[in-house]
């Protein structure tokens, strides 16, 4: 079996990065080296080669192949890496399921993924009968001993299987305006080009120990944790964020570099006596996906120290711009930059007819290079939408080019709130809402909030003859329905929702009196 690069520059031979080969040029490298500490247990470069072909074997074993789909719901664990390589070792697609959704939408995206085979954790497991029907599931597998003696009965043989740079490795959900998750389609190409720029611009290295802690669902976990993994380095990964726990691991193993979104900085920031501790060893942290306020921005550089601010969607592999600590020396204005693009890509600013605007001008921010996803699965109608026949991505994001290349995001065109790093459709939390007997006419918009970034606010219009449902009413009804985060935190009670002649309610409108004096800041 030939040598397969790590680097997305191609070998001799014309061979090109990918998943499957940078599992297997790690464990030659330094198969003794700890990959990965997870609750005291070490997993080596070597383990998780070893490990992740005997999950191929079982996986091939229960009849996945080449583009069929793996579906993972748990909180962190090694075994999501294992799962990754496996699946890829195979040809075959890893979907890992946001844990924090209810058991009806979880169901959803394994149904719309067409998942053969679904491992759940313990926690996932306890909600497999309330996901309902699982048609196309042929073997469902529970983290634990089940996971173990289903990959103990599997040889450690690798497949051997060779895929292409285009070849979809991960296909991860993210939602649309109307509230319908999307599976996102990443491939070989789009991974390697994110792990080697990434890596490259935040100076990860193979002496390096990272720190992870986003959930690796989100691209910002899982690219996360892969550059650390890409650049042959330990990375240190926690189950969920414990901000006491995060604070002891960076002094403890002497982090040198994670990314976080700005929530988790701020709680970060708020352990008591968190200046007293030794960040000494941090390099550098990467920063994105909501909004932050210059004071936490200020306050973590001088706790963390270097920061990378970075704004990127689940559609353009993570980051695609980044502010370098050094572009703000002499510049304090460019705070509120999400940086410059990368190299290899291009980045307009474009109007409503999808031509370019002149520097300064608010249009839709487009993305064009290896970043750029493949597609939707199975949305041709959106993938057309997103994806033009120039190559060019539109983020759905408005923001304007200064003279120097630096973007700066405006608003969001497509309403979209991010609370704490997660997407909230405000037509899903609608449609919710909707179909409350007290509610008449309803509009969700994303209000500031010092923790998350911006949080969700219901303004609903009362239903003829109904006065008696009060907040707590409505809220635990949304409750009920949906993931905790997409839940409102407070309710405005209106006459009527503005609207402009066609019916189309102004939200800008709605949102002006709470963001009025603010800087609004979009990662």
């Amino acid at each position: 079996m030939h040598r397969e690069p790590l680097a997305g520059r191609p070998y001799p031979g014309g061979v090109t990065f990918s998943l499957a080969g940078l599992a297997r040029a790690q464990a030659e490298d330094r198969p003794a080296k700890t990959a990965i500490s997870f609750c005291g247990r070490a997993v080596t470069y070597g383990d998780l080669d070893r490990r992740s072909n005997q999950a191929a074997q079982a996986l091939r074993r229960a009849g996945i192949g080449v583009g069929d789909r793996v579906a993972l719901i748990d909180r962190n664990c090694p075994e999501f890496f294992e799962l990754l390589y496996a699946a890829a070792k195979l040809g075959a697609v890893l979907v890992a399921v946001n844990w924090r959704l209810t058991p009806t939408e979880m169901a959803f995206i394994v149904n719309d993924s067409t998942a053969r085979v679904l491992v759940v954790g313990p926690e996932a497991a306890e909600q497999l009968g309330a996901m309902g029907d699982l048609p196309l599931v042929r073997l469902t597998v529970a983290i634990g001993d089940d996971y173990e003696a289903w990959l103990a009965a599997a040889p450690g043989v690798d497949p051997g299987l060779t895929t292409g740079g285009d070849e979809v490795v991960t296909q991860m959900y993210t939602s649309g305006t109307t509230g319908l998750p999307k599976g996102a389609l990443i491939t070989n190409t789009n991974l390697g080009t994110q792990l080697e720029l990434g890596s490259s611009l935040m100076g990860v290295h193979d002496r390096s120990v990272t720190l992870s802690v986003m959930p690796l669902y989100h691209i910002a976990g899982s690219a996360g944790a892969l550059m650390g993994l890409y650049a042959g380095a330990t990375v240190v990964l926690h189950r969920e964020v414990d901000p006491p726990a995060i604070v002891d691991a960076i002094e403890s193993a002497r982090v040198t570099f994670a990314i976080l979104v700005p929530a988790v900085i701020q709680m970060v920031l708020a352990v008591p006596r968190v200046g007293g501790r030794d960040f000494s060893s941090i390099e550098a942290i990467g920063y994105g996906a909501s909004p932050i306020s210059e004071a936490v921005m200020l306050r973590a550089s001088e706790v963390f120290g270097t920061l990378y601010q970075l704004y990127g969607l689940t559609e353009t592999t993570g980051a695609v711009t980044a502010l370098a600590p050094e572009a703000v020396v002499g510049h304090p204005e460019r705070l509120r930059s999400a940086g410059t693009v990368l190299a290899g890509h291009e980045l307009r600013i474009a109007g409503p007819d999808g031509a370019p605007l002149p520097t300064g001008q608010v249009g839709e921010v487009c993305v064009r290079g290896p970043l750029v996803m493949k597609g939707y699965w199975d949305r041709p109608d959106a993938t057309a939408q997103a994806i033009d026949r120039d190559g060019w991505f539109h983020s759905g994001d408005a923001g304007y080019l200064d003279d120097d290349g630096f973007l700066y995001i405006h608003d969001r065109i497509k309403d979209m709130i991010i609370s704490g790093g997660e997407n909230v459709y405000p037509a899903e939390v609608e449609n919710v809402l909707m179909a409350h007997p007290a509610v008449a006419d309803a509009a969700v918009i994303g209000v500031p909030d010092e923790r998350w970034g911006e949080t969700v606010k219901a303004v609903i219009v009362r239903a003829a003859g109904e006065d008696g449902s009060a907040d707590a009413d409505i809220l635990a009804y949304c409750r009920s329905r949906l993931a905790g985060f997409k839940c409102p935190t407070s309710i405005d009670w209106v006459a009527a929702l503005p609207r402009n002649p066609s019916g189309k309610i102004l939200k800008r409108e709605l949102r002006e009196p709470y963001w009025a004096g603010r800087a609004r800041a979009v990662n």
